[in-house]
């Protein structure tokens, strides 16, 4: 048995505590599926990765996202997370402040700021897009959501490699005050295909611009907390309603409040559409694995 490096991070953190904790394995060559998704599974983590040398000639290193129970073409906390644990292993450097990261989605483009606990890494999300349904579950919605206060904003179920559906709520105390129906929520995403259900209503006067929950039951999950996709897959829907303007661009989204997690996540839509997140990411643990 060989014995790998492992970090576990938490990531869109300003400090250890915070954020969404990840596990990397930063050498995971002769790992079957089998036995990344049993390491995922015994980290009981929203998301495990796994470094492997990149297939693509133009990716910097290739990796691979487990939830416990399934693996992930695309996931935000795991993207941001992995590009700073290799840097700060020492086994990429970016090249005038960029990295690509290949994964299941495909290559995506990872911007890199600054060192140690103040490194900012961003990445490009896969572009989010409306994921067209045979019939709307609407009674399953109408029931996950029942007793909240809507925003302006239709629910749309958005795909950037996972699904997500998104919910505008009224505001942010709406979004904070919120309890979640996890039977229900995990009946509408079963249903429809979906990684979860977020909810976002927006934080007049005060340090970010959205608060965000995300609900993962099917999957395990029942609050994350922290999500890159999701976020993403929001900044996607504003984008895509020409809504950015009311909320800012870029802004800040916070995270994880209610469940212990501050996290803070730094979204902008670039000129062409592209969705891009990041933030700081802290090491907690570094160590070895034998698995």
């Amino acid at each position: 048995m060989r014995r790998r490096d492992f970090l576990q991070l938490d990531v869109f953190a300003d400090r250890p505590g915070a954020g969404n904790p990840l596990a990397v394995v930063l050498d995971a060559r002769d790992l079957d599926t089998g036995a990344m998704q049993a390491f995922a599974a015994w980290t009981n983590l929203s998301e495990t990765t796994f470094v492997l040398p990149p297939v693509e000639a133009a990716a910097s290193y290739r990796v691979r996202i487990f939830t416990p129970r399934q693996e992930l073409p695309f996931a935000g906390h795991p993207s941001v997370g992995t590009a700073h644990a290799l840097l700060e292993a020492g086994l990429v450097s970016a090249r005038a402040g960029q990295l690509v990261q290949e994964c299941a989605a495909g290559l995506l483009p990872v911007q890199v700021a600054g060192e140690g606990a103040a490194r900012r890494v961003s990445v490009r999300a896969p572009r989010g897009r409306i994921r067209p349904l045979r019939a709307r579950p609407d009674a399953l919605l109408e029931a996950a959501l029942a007793g909240l206060v809507r925003g302006d904003l239709a629910p749309a179920l958005i795909d950037n490699g996972p699904a997500w559906w998104v919910v505008e709520l009224a505001d942010a105390h709406q979004v904070r005050a919120m309890v979640p129906r996890l039977r229900e929520i995990a009946a509408l995403t079963e249903a429809s295909g979906a990684v979860g259900l977020a909810v976002f209503g927006r934080a007049a006067g005060t340090d970010h611009a959205l608060a965000v929950r995300a609900y993962c039951p099917a999957d395990g999950i029942p609050e994350d907390p922290v999500t890159g996709s999701a976020n993403a897959a929001i900044a996607a829907w504003l984008h895509e309603n020409q809504a950015l303007a009311a909320v800012g661009n870029p802004y800040v989204a916070s995270q994880g409040r209610e469940i212990g997690r501050d996290g803070r996540v730094e979204v902008r839509v670039d000129a062409d559409g592209e969705v891009w997140i990041g933030g700081c990411t802290q090491t907690v643990i570094r160590g070895t694995l034998d698995w």
